[in-house]
């Protein structure tokens, strides 16, 4: 299980959670989720940074966010077992006008390789598929505990994510990923700065 840490824990952690609630999307998305029975979940990707960079553009927190994502392990790899949940969460969630993508990440092995033509190696919880995510910048979970309490799965940290920074995270050979991503992220969000994607080598920033 990704346990991830308290929020106090992760340095800006309070900020980031302030700003990524003013989203009440994710806010309701947090609270509700709870009641679909996993033990090991994140709302992840971007609806949590582009929530924060709404913001800081001084646009409606929920501006250009396509799909909130929902991301949990299951070793039951069934394609049924997957699909009987996605129904229970959209019927959980039908009263939302946002399109919510749920997968458990013990599957995404099984059918990677077919789409993209890569090995996706072996998953051991739900924050395996943010790992792999082609950007350290929306590599972020967040979940709330049924006490109430909220935890955060950060190996980035969140520092970027808040200051507008895009890094490339390279887990996978997956450069024309990030290259269409933030192209669209730089037409909406056009404070961003971008790191390219520099294959061999650390990128520097580019502000264009």
């Amino acid at each position: 299980m990704s346990a991830g840490c308290a929020i106090d824990a992760c340095p800006r952690g309070p900020e980031f959670l302030a700003a990524v609630l003013q989203n009440r999307f994710n806010a309701e998305i947090l609270d509700r989720t709870g009641l679909l029975g996993f033990t090991d979940w994140w709302l992840t990707a971007g609806c949590l940074a582009q929530t924060v960079w709404n913001l800081k553009a001084g646009k409606a927190p929920e501006t250009g966010i396509e799909d909130y994502d929902l991301f949990y392990f299951d070793p039951d790899t069934s394609w049924g077992a997957e699909d009987h949940l996605i129904s229970r969460c959209a019927d959980l969630f039908s009263d939302l006008p946002i399109r919510i993508e749920l997968r458990n990440q013990a599957r995404v092995p099984i059918w990677y390789r077919q789409k993209f033509g890569l090995e996706y190696g072996a998953v051991q919880s739900a924050s395996g598929g943010i790992d792999r995510f082609a950007y350290q910048t929306t590599a972020i979970g967040l979940r709330r505990e049924l006490d109430g309490d909220y935890r955060l799965y950060a190996p980035f940290g969140v520092e970027a994510a808040l200051d507008g920074r895009v890094i490339p995270n390279k887990a996978l050979p997956i450069a024309s990923v990030y290259a269409a991503k933030v192209a669209r992220w730089k037409n909406i969000w056009p404070h961003l700065d971008i790191m390219p994607w520099v294959e061999g080598g650390d990128a520097d920033m580019c502000d264009d």
